[in-house]
């Protein structure tokens, strides 16, 4: 709504229509109906447009009111009825028309409010109002429009009038920044720096020219910039809306210690403002500072008790720090806020995933899956579905029902080219997880035929017959996709996964180093040294994996991107498992613990060194973890058998060990390792012998 005319504007108006008052206090009243206006005299006809035009403003004012109280327009259509008579009196008035125009806008008659402006604009060019208005007009209906042609004419049409405005009041701030927002939407980044440029140099602590200008530098790759021109202006005017606007320039640049240091500061200054609290809560969880971005949660959670998201970031901080009852009555908080929320649902599944609650989380799935379908939004949001879709069979298979995850990725299949291509690829990964690598190769052949292209499918075919034993068809299917490019990276780390997989080790360094004198960007280099770490532990070459795993650690001191986080578990492990460095594997596992407490591979190695430093109960504790979360893994029951071995708890040590003898002949034929296997069947020979002659040691003195 455009603002009431005060009492003294409208006296000011009533001045400029010239009207002349002789001691009345009252607007004079209209000639009879039956008076043509040929024979109203000009002062009688002035009279009464003066008349039609304070009724008007009147009716306007009431019609604000109401519109206020009800959101109804019907009752603007008085004003406009005593406007337009006023008109029909003084039909060369820009004051009449300005108001005709304003109140048809108020009241949604955008054309005829067009038409009333340009009407003015036609008398008097200059008339600001009037540009403002058609400003205002042409600036609203851009987020109304979806047709690309008739917005960009609007954004064209809305850019002419403000650039009136500013010629007519150069210091008209707020129409200056809508014409930068206009600028950048043009693609004009110059026009736009400048304008704000100007707006700062005579309002420096201008919040909205700051913020706009150093979203514009950080859009241009002048993030540098943009955290200068904050910072000057933070040391200048220290206010916590401007700490706020320079956090985030901090966090577009990465800088994440300094955006939480201006967070804080913004905090500090105004600590009732959950908006700033919320980038220092966000900022902490990038930094994976889990402990600290907790505690502004909960404060978060006090300040805005209706906001489902705080609990629901609550939740996955809790569970992050392996606190899962917490975890589960934050989620449910959030649950009750949101009913039907499918991040709420998905992080409801995932929570009781991380506790290998796989009937739980298939529940939870399978229930939102049948809502979303019978909504509304299930139709418009197929990528969400398809997203469901995937976790429910990955579930399926965590739970060993691979008939149900099959089904399941046949359903998600139907959403989609995208959809389609990704179930095919998870029904080979199913195939593989059930052993079936003939029903796999065949399913990964069937999909080549639609798609013989498909870098995906082929390197998922070359795995499988490298899973086979046939790494030379894995490494022959490859070969073809090497083209003298960049994506030659991949092909070769492929290439080389497949090689090892089979045992061909010499070959398998050969195509690590290959991608390694390629690799251009950090993480292509990443990779290849953790391909060729793999490579040589397999071979025993230690010394050579630590090198490599150590060049993955010095490129992230932090430690906190996947693949050093995969790094500090694999080479914690291979120490462990050596039984060298022992307290330096701890802490390198350790890490990898804290950055995903939910996987079983890590809690592995965790439990694994425990049991290597003699700490016999803490070994227990994290390898059951492990087994809750992935009870098939050989490796693991062997581990938590030796553990009970130690323990003396001989019974739960042959259970364990009798578990992890069956799954060494059920493992794939690449992933079988002899030792190993042998050393089990040793161990669990061993422990019945044992066994046996204690048994009969207690009969004996029983008799």
């Amino acid at each position: 709504m455009a603002k009431n005319l005060s009492a003294a504007l409208l006296s000011a108006v009533l001045a400029t229509l010239g009207a002349q008052t002789s001691g009345a206090a009252q607007a004079p009243a209209p000639a009879p109906a039956n008076q043509t206006s040929a024979a109203v005299s000009p002062d009688a006809k002035h009279a009464q447009a003066m008349y039609y035009f304070t009724l008007g403003h009147l009716q306007e004012l009431q019609f604000e009111r109401e519109y206020q109280a009800s959101g109804k327009i019907d009752s603007s259509s008085d004003a406009i009825d005593s406007y337009k008579k006023a008109l029909e009196l003084e039909p060369n008035s820009p004051v009449i028309m300005e108001r005709l125009a304003e109140v048809n806008a108020e009241s949604q008659r955008i054309g005829d409010a067009v038409t009333e402006a340009q009407a003015v604009l036609k008398l008097d060019p200059n008339n600001l109002a009037a540009h403002r208005l058609l400003a205002r007009i042409y600036v609203r209906t851009l987020g109304e429009m979806n047709d690309s042609a008739t917005q960009s004419a609007n954004v064209q049409k809305a850019v002419a009038e403000l650039q009136a405005i500013l010629k007519l009041a150069p210091d008209d701030s707020e129409s200056a920044l809508w014409l930068a927002r206009l600028y950048r939407a043009e693609n004009k980044p110059e026009d736009a720096e400048k304008l704000l440029r100007n707006i700062l140099a005579k309002q420096p602590d201008d919040g909205e020219a700051l913020e706009q200008l150093s979203q514009l530098l950080i859009d241009e790759g002048r993030s540098q910039e943009a955290v200068s021109l904050l910072s000057d202006a933070a040391d200048q005017f220290s206010s916590p809306d401007l700490y706020d606007l320079l956090g985030d320039a901090y966090s577009q640049n990465k800088q994440y210690d300094k955006a939480e240091d201006a967070y804080k500061k913004a905090v500090a200054m105004d600590p009732d403002d959950p908006g700033h609290r919320h980038g220092l809560a966000d900022t902490l969880l990038t930094e994976n500072k889990y402990t600290e971005a907790l505690e502004q949660y909960k404060k978060l959670s006090q300040m805005e008790p209706g906001t489902a998201e705080n609990y629901l970031r609550m939740s996955q901080l809790y569970k992050q720090l392996g606190q899962f009852s917490d975890a589960e009555a934050s989620l449910m908080r959030a649950k009750q806020l949101a009913p039907g929320n499918l991040e709420v649902l998905d992080n409801e599944a995932l929570l009781y995933e991380a506790q290998g609650r796989y009937d739980d989380a298939i529940k939870v799935l399978s229930d939102a899956i049948a809502g979303l379908k019978g909504s509304s939004a299930g139709a418009a949001n197929p990528s969400a579905l398809a997203i469901l879709y995937r976790q429910l069979g990955d579930d399926y298979r965590h739970s060993k029902n691979y008939p149900a995850a099959l089904q399941t990725y046949a359903n998600m299949g139907k959403l989609g080219d995208t959809a389609q291509k990704e179930a095919e690829l998870l029904t080979i990964e199913t195939y593989q997880d059930s052993r079936d690598l003939d029903k796999a190769i065949a399913e990964a052949k069937k999909a080549l035929v639609a798609a013989p292209n498909d870098p995906d499918l082929t390197g998922s075919l070359a795995m499988l017959y490298a899973d086979k034993g046939d790494a030379a068809a894995g490494t022959k299917l490859l070969e073809p996709m090497l083209h003298g490019t960049n994506g030659d990276v991949q092909v070769y780390l492929q290439i080389a996964q497949v090689q090892a997989q089979g045992k061909k080790y010499a070959e398998a360094e050969q195509s690590a180093q290959k991608a390694q004198e390629l690799a251009q960007r950090p993480d292509q280099k990443q990779s290849a040294w953790f391909m060729l770490g793999d490579i040589y532990n397999r071979q025993k070459k230690y010394d050579e994996a630590g090198a490599e795993f150590q060049k993955i650690l010095d490129a992230d001191p932090s430690s906190t991107s996947p693949m050093a986080v995969q790094t500090l578990n694999y080479y914690g492990y291979m120490l462990a498992d050596r039984g060298v460095r022992l307290d330096e594997a701890q802490s390198m596992i350790q890490k990898a613990v804290d950055q995903d407490p939910n996987s079983y591979a890590y809690l592995d190695s965790l439990g694994w060194v425990y049991y290597k430093q003699g700490k016999y109960t803490q070994a227990e504790d994290y390898l059951r973890r492990a087994i809750a979360l992935e009870g098939d893994d050989p490796t693991v029951l062997s581990h938590l058998g030796e553990v009970y071995l130690k323990l003396g708890q001989d019974q739960q040590a042959e259970d364990a060990l009798q578990k992890s003898a069956a799954q060494w002949h059920n493992v794939l034929p690449a992933d079988y390792e002899p030792d190993k296997a042998n050393a089990v069947d040793a161990q669990l020979k061993a422990l019945r012998k044992h066994l046996g002659q204690k048994s009969s040691t207690e009969t004996g003195k029983q008799q």
